[in-house]
C-alpha cells in the first residue's frame, strides 16, 4: 500500500525522523492559511507546493513549484490542484491531482552549501537480508545516476535479526561525505529511518532527497514509501491512510469482492484459479499472439456468484476481445465451475466477446458435455494447446 508523501514523512517524523515541515491542503484558500501558519511554526518565507500523488517525477511533471509569497501559494496551488498530471511514472492520461502539500523552505543561505543525496530502504530478495542503498547524487536524476554511473549507487545490508549497527550507519555517513554536526546527524538520521522502515513492516522507504542544510541538519525533503499489504493486520492506523483514489478503481472493486485482480494493458481476458496458473496462462495468451488483460485468480471457490463477478469486472476494460477461462479441478470440481460459468452467463443475459473455457481435472470430461451442451456462445478446450489455437482463432 503507498503512502502520499505528507503521509510518509508524518510516519518518519513519529520514529524520530527530521522531515521538511508542512500542511497538506485541498483547496487555494486552504494552501494560502497552510503558509501562513507554516511561517508563524517555522520562519518560513518562502513555500514549496507538492501535488499529492502517488508518482514519482512529480516535479518534471510540473507538479513541484516553488512560491516566494501568498499570491504564488495561491496560483500555484490553484493550477496544481485538480490538475491531471504526467509524470515518467503515470500512464499518458496522468493523475488528478486532489491536493496539495505546502511545505516550508529549507534551502536557506548559511554557513556552507547545501547538499543533496539519495537513501532507501528496502528488502534483498536474493539475500533474505533488508539493504540500505544510498548515493551522494541525489535529486531528481537518480535514475539516470544509476545507469550512467552505478558506482555513484552504494549499499549497506542489514540484518533483520540485529538491525542496523552503529558501524554500518557511521561507515553510510562517511561514504556520503561528511563530517563534523553532520555525520553526526546522519548516523541519527540512517538508524532512525531504517527503525521506521522495520517498524512499520514496510517494504519500500525512498527518500530522495535527503538534505545536508546549509546549517548542517539531515532532512528527509521528500517520502516515498510503500507498507506490505499483508502486514496491515498488525497496523490498523496506518491502513486507513489508504487513498483509494490513487488506486487503480477496477482492482478496488475486484478486491472488495475477493478477486485478486491486477488490471493489465492486453486484449485477452483472464479468469484462472491459483497464482501458478493464472502465470502460465498469460504465457499461454502470449504464445497464440495476444496479449494479458489482466490477472485474475478466483481462488478454490468458483461458483456461479464468483465467475459472474469475475466476468464484470474483466468486461470492464474495453480492450478485451476474448475472454479465456482456464480452471484446474482440484479442489473444486470441474463440472461445478462449468455450471457456474453457464449460469453466469444467462444471468448476465449477452456477454459481447468470445469465451474459451478449458476444464482440466475432476470430472473434467462432465464439465465440457455441459459446456458444450450448453447453447452458449462458448468454446470448452481440454488441453493448452487447444486452448491456445482457440484464442488464437478469435483473435484473427
Amino acid at each position: 500500500m503507498n503512502l502520499h508523501e505528507y503521509q510518509g514523512k508524518e510516519l518518519l517524523s513519529s520514529f524520530g525522523v527530521r522531515i521538511q515541515r508542512g500542511i497538506v491542503a485541498q483547496s487555494a484558500k486552504e494552501a494560502v492559511d497552510a503558509a501562513k501558519q507554516l511561517t508563524e511554526e517555522t520562519g518560513t518565507g518562502w513555500h514549496v507546493i507538492k501535488a499529492q500523488v502517488h508518482a514519482g517525477g512529480r516535479g518534471k511533471g510540473g507538479g513541484v513549484k516553488l512560491a516566494k509569497n501568498l499570491q504564488e501559494v495561491e496560483e500555484i496551488a490553484g493550477q496544481i490542484i485538480g490538475m491531471d498530471l504526467v509524470t515518467p511514472q503515470t500512464s499518458a492520461e496522468g493523475k488528478r491531482v486532489h491536493q496539495v502539500l505546502v511545505a516550508e523552505d529549507v534551502y536557506y543561505p548559511g554557513e556552507s552549501e547545501p547538499d543533496e543525496f539519495y537513501i532507501s530502504v528496502l528488502l534483498n530478495r536474493a539475500t533474505g537480508k533488508n539493504m540500505i542503498v544510498y548515493s551522494t547524487e541525489g535529486g531528481m536524476d537518480i535514475e539516470t545516476v544509476a545507469e550512467e554511473t552505478p558506482d555513484l549507487i552504494h549499499n549497506e545490508e542489514i540484518d533483520p535479526s540485529t538491525g542496523i549497527l552503529p558501524f554500518q550507519a557511521r561507515r553510510i555517513a562517511f561514504n556520503l561525505g561528511l563530517s563534523g554536526l553532520a555525520f553526526k546527524e546522519m548516523t541519527k538520521f540512517v538508524t532512525a529511518l531504517y527503525t521506521a522502515y522495520d517498524k512499520s513492516d514496510a517494504s519500500l522507504f525512498e527518500i530522495n532527497p535527503v538534505l545536508k542544510t546549509s546549517d548542517s541538519k539531515i532532512m528527509a525533503v521528500d517520502a516515498k514509501v510503500t507498507l506490505d499489504a499483508n502486514a496491515l493486520y498488525r497496523h490498523k492506523d496506518l491502513a486507513e491512510l489508504r487513498d483509494l483514489r490513487e488506486e487503480n478503481q477496477i482492482e478496488v472493486e475486484a478486491g472488495a469482492l475477493g478477486l485478486n485482480y491486477v488490471d493489465l494493458d492486453g486484449n485477452v481476458g483472464c479468469m484462472v484459479n491459483g497464482a501458478g496458473l493464472a502465470m502460465a496462462t498469460m504465457d499461454l495468451i502470449k504464445q497464440a499472439g495476444g496479449e494479458p488483460a489482466n490477472f485474475l485468480d478466483v481462488g478454490g471457490t468458483a461458483d456461479a456468484a464468483r465467475v459472474e463477478a469475475a466476468f464484470k469486472i474483466i468486461l470492464k476494460d474495453p480492450a478485451v476481445k476474448a475472454i479465456l477461462i482456464n480452471i484446474f479441478g482440484g479442489i473444486v470440481r470441474c463440472d461445478r465451475v462449468a455450471q457456474g460459468v453457464i449460469d453466469a452467463y444467462k444471468n448476465m443475459g449477452n456477454i459481447s466477446v468470445p469465451i474459451i473455457v478449458r476444464l482440466q481435472g475432476t470430472n473434467a470430461d462432465i464439465a465440457k458435455e455441459l459446456i458444450d451442451n450448453s447453447g452458449l456462445d462458448v468454446m470448452s478446450a481440454t488441453e493448452f494447446q487447444e486452448a491456445a489455437d482457440k484464442v488464437q482463432t478469435v483473435l484473427a
